[in-house]
């Protein structure tokens, strides 16, 4: 069939246009064979701070996996990028990126570097590129532990009662109260930050759903593992469950690591 003069110009700018024209993104499901990464690498959220990663540490360790747990410095988002991607850089292969709470943020944004063969979110904030975090936590009942949040200027912290209860529920007390011993207040301006990136868009993600979560709403946990398309498991625990429940943490970093055992 010919092509007149007019018919041909239109076909000449569909074409240029189409490159144009974004395509869809879509959450990148679990690889039937993830990659095999030995370097695991752990960030800590609010109100606690690297060493809540001990209890899956030494277990990643006696995989024969070389763990190492970020100090979030809970000051801004960017600076808590950083402080994970320095520890990224350090590290001489594939790598799973793995984070609790708050710093699902952190996962989120220094995920995209390209060491990172997968993700993995504990009890964690899963927001998409640009998003309003906040916003979007409005949209299912507060948490219990927002309550319990104080301010000394610029800086905040749980109660210990609200520690206690909501943040460590399924903790022994003694326990727990080590843990708020050493909470490490976070900066006001931490929580303004978004992400730039969504790497859960492009990597495998795997998410752990703490359902008696007294600080992150438990259907808002599910709610972000399905719209990541993650591989989710779901554990009776409360926000700590890296802690009340590290054997179950601990396989489902191994599954990412593809070394499942």
């Amino acid at each position: 069939m010919l092509m007149n003069r007019r018919t041909f110009s239109s076909a000449l700018l569909a074409a240029a246009a189409a490159p144009l024209i974004p395509k869809p993104s879509v959450a990148a499901p679990p690889a039937a064979n993830p990659t095999k990464a030995r370097n695991i690498v752990l960030v800590h959220g609010l109100f606690a701070d690297g060493s809540c990663w001990s209890e899956v540490i030494s277990r990643l360790q006696a995989a024969g996996l070389n763990a190492t747990s970020v100090q979030n410095p809970l000051t801004t988002l960017p600076e808590a990028v950083s402080s994970a991607q320095r520890v990224l850089a350090r590290q001489d292969g594939p790598t799973v990126l793995v984070g609790h709470s708050f710093s699902g943020m952190i996962v989120t944004e220094a995920g995209m570097e390209p060491n990172v063969t997968a993700l993995v979110y504990v009890a964690a904030r899963a927001p998409d590129a640009d998003e309003d975090y906040t916003a979007l936590a409005k949209r299912f009942p507060p948490p219990p532990a927002s309550a319990g949040i104080v301010f000394d200027g610029d800086e905040g912290r749980l109660t210990e009662e609200a520690f206690l209860r909501d943040f460590a529920g399924d903790l022994p007390e003694a326990q727990a109260k080590v843990l708020y011993a050493v909470q490490v207040p976070f900066h006001k301006a931490l929580l303004t930050g978004k992400t730039a990136h969504a790497a859960w868009r492009s990597k495998p993600t795997y998410y752990a759903v703490s359902t008696e979560d007294r600080t992150i709403n438990p259907d808002l946990e599910r709610f972000m593992a399905k719209r990541m398309e993650a591989k989710t498991i779901e554990l009776k625990s409360s926000h700590l469950s890296l802690i009340s429940h590290p054997d179950e943490v601990t396989q489902l970093i191994l599954e990412a690591a593809g070394q499942k055992r």
